[in-house]
């Protein structure tokens, strides 16, 4: 990964860069105008909130069963990840959803079960910082369970009458929609790699300096 990271991170630079063009040269959505183009930011970033929190539901789920530390540091840093994500969702959402639907926020089961979903990985952080010694054990089935409830999140629109759109709406983009909207998935995905590496090798360097305080104590 050491080789690959620096050119990582020139094509994220390359493809946030020329994100704003991209989406600015899509075609624009004959009902909503201009504020359809969130949808490029919103969805992308909805869709790694579900990866991350599958990263680290499966990362805490070895942790649990195998007692491996290193996949203790992968699920922490996945679940920093599934906040921001899921930060990023929630905020892009209301702006979107005040220009198509009127309101800033409608209490459906996409919408709530989304806020949910944010906030058991928000508890899962906190457990971490403050439950003292053994939290990781609680916040690993934490994980778990915010991770099961990722199904239940992507298929509400499918099965409850909601205002949002359902799950097949990226089948149905049209093509120079779903040229833009692809190009900021990978961006985003690129993103999430990087962002995932660089928290994972700061929790390995923090796990090594506190082995080394121990050696130095005995």
């Amino acid at each position: 990964m050491t080789r690959i990271f620096v050119p990582l991170v020139l094509i994220a630079m390359v493809l946030f860069a020329s994100a704003p063009l991209v989406v600015a040269n899509a075609p624009v959505e004959q009902t909503m105008g201009l504020v359809q183009k969130i949808f490029y930011y919103h969805v992308p970033s909805a869709m790694l909130l579900f990866v991350s929190a599958f990263v680290c539901g499966i990362a805490s789920a070895v942790f649990l069963f195998r007692r491996s530390a290193a996949a203790d540091r992968v699920a922490l840093a996945a679940g920093e990840l599934v906040v921001l994500f899921g930060l990023i969702v929630l905020v892009t959402g209301p702006i979107w959803a005040r220009k198509a639907w009127g309101v800033w926020w409608e209490w459906d089961a996409r919408l709530t079960s989304s806020l949910l979903l944010w906030m058991i990985f928000v508890a899962y952080l906190m457990v971490r910082r403050f439950g003292g010694p053994g939290s990781e054990k609680l916040a690993g089935a934490m994980a778990l369970f915010g991770m099961a409830n990722v199904p239940f999140v992507y298929v509400s629109v499918n099965y409850w009458r909601t205002l949002h759109p359902k799950t097949s709406v990226v089948m149905t983009l049209a093509p120079g929609m779903r040229g833009a909207f692809w190009f900021c998935v990978a961006a985003f995905a690129i993103l999430y790699l990087l962002l995932l590496t660089l928290r994972k090798r700061l929790e390995d360097q923090q796990a090594m300096v506190e082995q080394l305080y121990l050696a130095v104590e005995e």
